[in-house]
């Protein structure tokens, strides 16, 4: 439960400081992924999801 609150705050962070940093950059991102077919939107969450796992199970094994 402590991981998955620790990623949650982290996530938190991260979106936050992307939204008070570049607000019109997200915007233009969002644009973007509204006009991409879902197939392709399908694709990037996959690979998110991916390398997201990849990057724990990486992190979890260097840690002792």
């Amino acid at each position: 439960m402590t991981w998955a609150l620790l990623g949650l705050g982290l996530v938190l962070v991260i979106e936050g400081l992307a939204l008070a940093l570049a607000p019109s950059r997200v915007e233009q991102v969002l644009a973007f992924l509204a006009s991409l077919p879902p197939d392709r939107l399908r694709l990037i969450g996959l690979l998110a999801v991916t390398s997201g796992l990849m990057l724990i199970w990486g992190f979890r094994q260097l840690s002792p």
